[in-house]
């Protein structure tokens, strides 16, 4: 376990020269002059940032942007199954890098009945005060009535716990017996427009001001098979400036590391099609790629089928930190009378001494989602999330990578991440990437290195006919960039021809030691990621990064 008292990161430690940071870190020292919180305490008010119309200024409007590195899935002893405190999980989280987290606890009677929201809001306030260089949001787990599970979560402000008591109480699946299969309500429409009702009564909230914003992401949406595409569809739809988008890659990457499992595969994706999955899931849907979900990792798949309608649906990865892989703290002994029942928390762990059963990693160990932001505060990281200003990667496998794309003689530099450029038809378009190598050890004690840079490119088709549509047929990688060997800081410049239709432009690469054909096939994806034999998936050997897309709009 971390020590209580971590020192300031390198990029905040005004003791740290500037000629020793990457530019990521040197971008993050940036914000925090131009905040005037550089070399002082962080001050809460001051983290809190502009007004939420002021947060959403287009990520194309200003090239300056740094990113924030976050996870939005994190649990705590106030989830029935997790066991490390608020305090823990802040000092591993700035061990690691983290900027940004949301502490994300299960609903279920036992935190309803305890007071939940409010009492993990006390034990939020100290964590804060702790780690003010840290941006700690409040958030819930919530069980998708007839679904998964998703993160909601809102900003410091009056009513953020509020918010989430009400939300709980009106709408969780779990709550309600409306989760899929239940015995009580198991009338999946019933279920389904449940989960719909939920994200507008979200989304009026923010626009009644009750609160200044609120985001929901999907979490593990192929772990069971239980997320069709229509559901899938049918939120986004329902409120899209609220439903931003899902886990590119789950939590529990140490799920299948040599020694912990002979049957266990990264992401604890270790299930098989049930009678409450989607039946049109083919059977390669339930486990992992090189880490990332089945929606994610297939070119041409379920995420691509979506961006094929020309709407943003963003992807993240994050930590979903219950039990680390191998620590040795478990839970304390329940005073008489005690259970998750009638505490709504568990008791605080004590260290064993002895390797405990656990598959996740830290928050920022292994998994990192950065957000673009031109500002350091809680609205801007939110708004960053909203415009689609994220890449997400395994392993600290680069420090920074930059993506614009622009007319070939184009004014700027060009749109980036979650943008739209507009063009006339014919049009010729340039892909410009700069890539930020690795520049120190991993936390796993080694220097990454970038193997290979594919360009993903997909028709934009308009809306889908058939909702539980999970193909894009027009959309495969269109280059790939061999740039084994190359270090430090160099750009791709990838001329992309003539726009004559619009699409849109995502980017993934890897560390090239385990790659093959894609699922739909080696003319769509030569070396895509592919899963790994149960129980023998060490997740540092195996590291990829994605982007979010750019939108190429043409127009006559």
């Amino acid at each position: 376990m971390p020590s209580p008292n971590q020192p300031l990161p390198r990029w905040a430690d005004p003791d740290v020269p500037a000629d020793s940071l990457d530019p990521q870190g040197l971008s993050r020292r940036g914000l925090l002059r131009t905040a005037g919180l550089f070399g002082a305490a962080f001050a809460g008010g001051a983290l809190i940032g502009p007004t939420a119309a002021e947060a959403h200024t287009p990520a194309w409007g200003d090239p300056d942007l740094a990113y924030l590195v976050g996870d939005h899935h994190v649990h705590s002893v106030y989830s029935h199954d997790a066991k490390y405190t608020f305090s823990q999980l802040a000092t591993a989280a700035s061990r690691y890098g983290v900027d940004w987290m949301v502490l994300t606890e299960h609903s279920n009677f036992g935190h309803a009945r305890a007071g939940g929201a409010d009492a993990e809001h006390r034990e939020i306030l100290r964590a804060r005060a702790d780690n003010r260089r840290m941006l700690i949001f409040q958030g819930l787990e919530w069980y998708i009535p007839g679904a998964e599970h998703a993160t909601v979560f809102s900003p410091p402000g009056r009513h953020e716990v509020e918010l989430l008591t009400r939300f709980e109480e009106a709408y969780d699946g779990k709550l309600l017996g409306y989760t899929a299969g239940a015995p009580t309500h198991p009338d999946t429409p019933r279920n389904e427009a449940h989960a719909v009702k939920a994200l507008q009564w979200l989304d009026q909230q923010r626009r009644r001001g009750y609160v200044d914003d609120v985001l929901v992401l999907a979490n593990h949406p192929q772990r069971l098979g239980i997320d069709s595409p229509h559901e899938m569809r049918a939120w986004r739809d329902a409120a899209p400036g609220i439903m931003i988008g899902m886990e590119g890659a789950p939590g529990a990457q140490g799920a299948a590391h040599p020694g912990r499992g002979a049957s266990s595969i990264r992401g604890e994706y270790e299930n098989s099609p049930s009678a409450n999955s989607w039946p049109g899931f083919p059977r390669e849907a339930y486990v992992t790629y090189g880490g990332f979900d089945w929606a994610t990792a297939t070119v041409g798949g379920l995420w691509d089928a979506m961006l094929a309608e020309g709407k943003l649906f963003s992807i993240t990865s994050n930590s979903d930190v219950h039990r680390v892989v191998f620590d040795t703290w478990k839970n304390g002994d329940w005073l008489p009378g005690q259970n998750f029942d009638n505490t709504g928390r568990l008791p605080d762990p004590v260290n064993t001494t002895e390797p405990q059963p656990g598959s996740d990693l830290w928050p920022g160990q292994f998994s990192r989602t950065h957000v673009g932001v031109t500002r350091y505060g809680y609205r801007q990281v939110m708004a960053g999330l909203r415009a689609g200003r994220v890449w997400v990667d395994h392993g600290q496998l680069i420090d920074g990578i930059d993506v614009r794309v622009n007319r070939e003689h184009g004014i700027g530099r060009g749109v980036t991440l979650g943008g739209r450029l507009r063009v006339r038809r014919g049009e010729k378009i340039v892909l410009n990437v700069t890539v930020t190598t690795a520049s120190r050890p991993n936390h796993h004690g080694e220097v990454p290195r970038l193997a290979h840079l594919d360009v993903i490119r997909g028709a934009v088709c308009g809306p889908a006919a058939d909702r539980d549509e999970w193909r894009a047929p027009d959309t495969r990688v269109v280059h790939t960039a061999d740039v084994e060997g190359r270090t430090g800081r160099y750009t791709l410049r990838i001329p992309l021809g003539r726009a004559e239709a619009s699409c849109y432009l995502r980017l993934r690469g890897s560390d090239g030691k385990r790659n093959g054909p894609g699922l739909l096939g080696a003319s769509v994806d030569p070396h895509g990621p592919i899963t790994h034999e149960p129980g023998n998936g060490d997740p540092w050997v195996d590291t990829w990064l994605y982007t979010n897309p750019v939108f190429v709009d043409v127009v006559r």
